[in-house]
C-alpha cells in the first residue's frame, strides 16, 4: 500500500491528524503482520459521526490532570462497565458489503441484518432477522459468513487486558465537539487462539471515555480479517452515546481491495449497530401462598 495514499485516505475519512499520529498509523499498515499490500479502493467521506455528549453528571470545569496510568485505568474501568452493560441491551446490527467498479461508484452489494438472540441453554447468537441480499458480481456471500465478526471484541482495552497490552500518550485531538486523549496501543504478545488489537483510542478528555478507535487484530497467524476470503483487516469504528450513560461501537468501517483472478477490486464492508433497547427483563413468578395449617 503506498503511504501516501494510506494518509489520504485517512484524512478524508477522519479529521486531519497530527504529524506524530500519521506516522503512528503509517507503522500499523506497513507491519509485517499485514496479509497482503494492495491499492486501496474508491474514497467517499462517511456519514457524519457527532460524538456528542450527554452526560448524566455534571460538566467538569476542565479536562482532568491525571498521569497516564490514571487516565488509562479509568477508561478501562469504563470499558469493564460497557461490556457487562450491553449484554443487557438488544440493537440491530446491519452489514453492508460493496464492490466498486472502474467508475469509483458502487456495483453490487450484500447486505445482512441481524440481532442478539438466546438459545434454550440461554447461550447469545446473532438472529438473522432478514433474508439476506446479494448483488455482488464477483462474490457469493452467505449469511454465515460474517460469523468471524462476531468473535472480534467490542471493547479491547478493560481492566483485564491492560497489562497484555503497551499503552503509549500520543496527545490531544478533538473528535467533533469532544476533545481527546490520543493512546496507541500494541500488544506485547500474540498468540494463535486468541486476537489483541493493534492500533489507536480516542478517550473523553472529560469523562475518560473510549468514543473511537482505529486498528486491526492480530494473532501470530498475522492480521484477522473481517471474513475469510475478503481483505479487510484495518477498521475505523466509531462509539454511540445511550442512554447518557454507555458509549457503545455503532459504526465501523474498511475500505481495502480484492485480488480476484488478477483483477484488482475495489471492496468496502461498513458494520451498524441501531435501535439499542434494554432487554426486558424476564417476568417473575407469582410468588406461592403457603399452605394454611388445619385446625
Amino acid at each position: 500500500m503506498r503511504l501516501a495514499g494510506h494518509l489520504q485516505r485517512y484524512e478524508r475519512i477522519s479529521l486531519a491528524l497530527p504529524n506524530v499520529i500519521l506516522l503512528v498509523l503509517a507503522a500499523i499498515h506497513s507491519s509485517p503482520l499485514r496479509a497482503q499490500d494492495a491499492p486501496q479502493g474508491p474514497l467517499v467521506p462517511p456519514p457524519e459521526h457527532h460524538v456528542t455528549r450527554i452526560g448524566n453528571v455534571s460538566e467538569p470545569a476542565a479536562p482532568p490532570s491525571l498521569p497516564e496510568a490514571e487516565i488509562v485505568k479509568r477508561f478501562s474501568a469504563k470499558e469493564d462497565e460497557y461490556i457487562l452493560s450491553r449484554t443487557h441491551y438488544t440493537y440491530r446490527k446491519t452489514i453492508r458489503i460493496q464492490e466498486f467498479g472502474a467508475d469509483g461508484q458502487p456495483a453490487g452489494e450484500f447486505v445482512l441484518v441481524t440481532q442478539p438472540g438466546r438459545d434454550v441453554e440461554g447461550k447469545v447468537f446473532e438472529k438473522v432477522v432478514e433474508r439476506p441480499r446479494s448483488t455482488l458480481h464477483h462474490l457469493f456471500l452467505r449469511s454465515e459468513d460474517p460469523e468471524v465478526i462476531q468473535r472480534i471484541p467490542a471493547f479491547p482495552l478493560t481492566s483485564s487486558q491492560l497489562a497484555k497490552y503497551d499503552l503509549k500518550y500520543l496527545g490531544k485531538e478533538q473528535v467533533d465537539e469532544v476533545d481527546c486523549y490520543i493512546f496507541q496501543a500494541k500488544p506485547r504478545g500474540v498468540e494463535r487462539v486468541k486476537a489483541y488489537f493493534d492500533g489507536i483510542v480516542w478517550v473523553d478528555a472529560k469523562y475518560l471515555e473510549v468514543v473511537k478507535t482505529y486498528g486491526r487484530w492480530v494473532t501470530d497467524q498475522g492480521d484477522v480479517h473481517a471474513m475469510a476470503n475478503l481483505p479487510f483487516s484495518m477498521f475505523e469504528t466509531y462509539r454511540e452515546n445511550v442512554e447518557g450513560k454507555y458509549w457503545f461501537p455503532s459504526y465501523s468501517r474498511s475500505d481495502d481491495t480484492l485480488n480476484l483472478n488478477g483483477e484488482q477490486i475495489p471492496v468496502r464492508i461498513v458494520i451498524k449497530w441501531t435501535d439499542f433497547k434494554p432487554v426486558p427483563s424476564a417476568p417473575q413468578a407469582p410468588a406461592t401462598p403457603a399452605s394454611s395449617a388445619k385446625p
